[in-house]
């Protein structure tokens, strides 16, 4: 049986994840026929994309009524009493990120030798956004400050190697010579000037650059080596792609248990998603609300927020989840704010005409997609910053005291 939340439940949920961020978001189960304010009323959408999303178009064979597990599924791993939850999106639009927030709430944090485990993953994300930024500059020849960087320092950090995930943690050392060109790749007013022009759009830059490359961070991470233990924020700011299929049980109460199933959001991990389409209580869609400007790694002539897009419509209109209810994060709210001051909404929308008013930004890109729900599925927007454990967590706590038990009273487990 599918999810059914009440339309009374949904303003208390929605008014508790907007007084995390400070952004309003209207709740519905109809996709509107009228634009927000900060829109112009044409008409707009992305066409279907066959190569990553004919999957979603074949349903399943004789319906999918959604129960939670009687028994327990040998194929998933779903147990008794559980609810099967899929996290859905394009690539680093934040997905892992809210499960680790859900570990850490709900399941005690991470273990000393789990936070290691990270250092591979923070060392290469060092590496990586650092070289980015060099490549950037260098390909549109933002000039280099003789006062902070040497040319031949930049071409001996361009030849370092990736680290070695399967090489014991406390083994690993970033070089700490390159310290300083981290720090000064930051603070260098060219570069903070290329990045707020349009041409960083043509480069990938990580979300978590600014984090990593503050002075304090960088030298807390490089200069401790053999001590470095990452904290809580170093791990939900790294990023590691993933691959294949993961799935953690949850215990959000006694009675509420969920089975996660986190599944890669690049093109060409989303043909394994059909082995996680069966029995699915819920959908939990992320959106990363600062990639309106970016193109995809795969496929660097695709907007990424137009990816976003193609692959929700498919999603919400597939006879997969005929149904099952959707929570839509529009994730990145931090970034997002910051991003708006630089590059104006309406240069790659331009049916949008808010400025940079934050509220009507939000407002106007939950508009895009509610359009695109044909199908009429509940779908329950909430406004996040998956990094901020706090807010994240006021999140769940809406979710759970409507979508999911109302989920658990259909099913007959409570």
């Amino acid at each position: 049986m599918g999810i059914c939340a009440s339309k009374e439940d949904r303003p208390a949920e929605t008014d508790r994840a907007t007084a995390a961020t400070g952004v309003a978001t209207t709740t519905t189960t109809r996709h509107e026929t009228s634009p927000p304010s900060g829109a112009r009323n044409e008409k707009t959408g992305p066409s279907a994309q066959e190569d990553s999303t004919a999957v979603l178009k074949e349903g399943p064979r004789g319906g999918n009524d959604v129960v939670a597990a009687e028994t327990s599924d040998p194929m998933d791993g779903t147990l008794k009493g559980e609810l099967k939850v899929l996290l859905l999106g394009a690539g680093e639009s934040g997905k892992s990120t809210v499960l680790q927030q859900l570990k850490i709430i709900h399941e005690n944090g991470f273990t000393d030798s789990e936070l290691i485990a990270f250092i591979p993953t923070i060392y290469n994300n060092i590496l990586e956004i650092g070289k980015n930024l060099i490549n950037g500059r260098n390909k549109f020849n933002v000039p280099w400050e003789d006062n902070l960087f040497n040319k031949e320092e930049i071409d001996n950090f361009m030849k370092l190697e990736g680290f070695d995930p399967q090489q014991p943690e406390k083994s690993l050392l970033f070089p700490e010579i390159y310290l300083n060109l981290l720090i000064n790749l930051w603070k260098s007013q060219n570069t903070q000037k290329f990045l707020a022009s349009a041409d960083s759009s043509q480069v990938y830059i990580m979300d978590s650059t600014s984090y990593f490359l503050q002075s304090s961070n960088m030298k807390r991470i490089i200069t401790s080596q053999e001590n470095y233990k990452p904290t809580l924020q170093d791990v939900l700011r790294s990023r590691q792609k993933t691959s294949g299929i993961f799935d953690t049980h949850i215990s959000m109460s006694s009675k509420l248990k969920l089975h996660f199933f986190d599944v890669g959001g690049q093109r060409s991990e989303r043909k394994k998603w059909i082995h996680c389409f069966d029995n699915v209580a819920l959908i939990i869609f992320c959106v990363s609300l600062s990639e309106y400007d970016q193109f995809l790694i795969e496929d660097t002539t695709q907007n990424r927020f137009q990816e976003s897009l193609i692959l929700f419509e498919n999603i919400v209109n597939s006879r997969w989840f005929a149904r099952t209810s959707v929570v839509l994060f529009l994730n990145k709210i931090d970034l997002f704010a910051e991003k708006l001051k630089h590059k104006p909404l309406e240069n790659y929308f331009p049916d949008y005409n808010g400025g940079n008013d934050i509220n009507k930004a939000t407002k106007y890109i939950l508009w895009r997609f509610m359009q695109l729900n044909k199908a009429n599925l509940n779908v329950y927007p909430h406004v996040t910053q998956a990094t901020d454990t706090s807010n994240i967590k006021l999140v769940f706590a809406a979710i759970k005291e409507t979508v999911l038990e109302n989920s658990l009273k259909d099913t007959g487990v409570l």
